[in-house]
């Protein structure tokens, strides 16, 4: 099997600041929980490459994240260097400044990122205090929807302490959803701890798609640790709507993989998550963009 990774970050040596920085408050339960600036520090390219080698991860999909109010169109430009560099490799997901002054800039800067062949872009509302269906986002939404870029957005729970995780709810996902019926939306990290809620969601619209990136997927295959209802539906109803992301460098992609094929998921199912969903999703298997069949 080819396995493609659907979240990998951009390497903090291919960035633009030479090391990782977010609001103290922002980071502080993140590094205690995923040690996520010495993780990042650490990344870079020739290790990332070497790690999805050791473990046969034939693509990932690189996403320019940008949490620490580095520049969203030079974090893109950096990332289309990496693909130009290893286009067998990597396909990417851009970032968009959500603080930018106007909500049609962010929208330009999202075209900005297609002109640069990224295929989608990234973002974080809650790290900024919008809600995912915030109407400061629709001119984005719209834009998206219309060229056809793939949408990312950060959902469930995060460890930021300066931020609500109100703003990552279900049902704000759903609206986006209801008012875009064709705009393909990514939701990073899968929701927990409204699992059933979004399963719901993904269940209503097939384009909404599950991405499990910086879960150790043991827990997510382990009754009673509030995933439950996601993993049943992954081996039937939302097979086709599930992705396997690692999340590198947070979680390794090796031991992503191997959580994974330990879960006890059916081959089929197993294949649709750690390949074919994002194959096609991506356009990865020659037919173009597309959604479940």
């Amino acid at each position: 099997m080819n396995i493609t990774d659907a979240r990998v970050r951009l390497p903090q040596d291919r960035r633009t600041s030479a090391s990782y920085s977010a609001p103290a408050r922002q980071t502080e339960q993140y590094d205690r929980v995923l040690g996520l600036t010495d993780k990042m520090n650490g990344g870079t390219l020739s290790g990332l490459l070497k790690e999805m080698d050791a473990v046969g991860i034939s693509r990932a999909v690189m996403h320019a994240e940008s949490e620490g109010g580095e520049d969203a169109d030079a974090l893109n430009t950096a990332l289309r260097s990496v693909l130009d560099e290893h286009p067998d490799r990597f396909l990417g997901v851009g970032c968009v400044d959500v603080t930018l002054s106007s909500p049609t800039a962010i929208a330009a800067q999202a075209a900005r990122a297609q002109d640069l062949g990224l295929l989608g872009v990234s973002f974080q509302p809650a790290f900024f205090g919008l809600d995912i269906d915030d109407r400061r986002l629709y001119p984005l939404y719209s834009r998206a929807e219309e060229i056809g870029l793939v949408v990312a957005v950060h959902t469930g729970i995060n460890y930021s302490r300066l931020h609500p995780i109100k703003h990552e709810r279900a049902e704000n996902l759903d609206q986006v959803a209801c008012d875009f019926p064709d705009l393909r939306l990514i939701a990073c990290h899968a929701g927990w701890p409204w699992v059933t809620e979004f399963a719901a969601v993904a269940r209503r619209h097939p384009t909404v798609f599950l991405e499990y990136g910086a879960i150790a997927p043991k827990y997510v295959a382990r009754p009673g640790t509030g995933w439950d209802v996601q993993f049943a539906m992954m081996a039937n109803v939302l097979r086709d709507q599930v992705l396997y992301g690692s999340d590198w460098p947070m979680i390794s992609p090796s031991r992503a993989v191997q959580e994974w094929r330990d879960s006890g998921l059916p081959d089929a199912a197993l294949e649709a998550l750690l390949s074919r969903n994002a194959e096609r999703l991506f356009g990865l298997e020659g037919g173009g963009v597309g959604l479940p069949t």
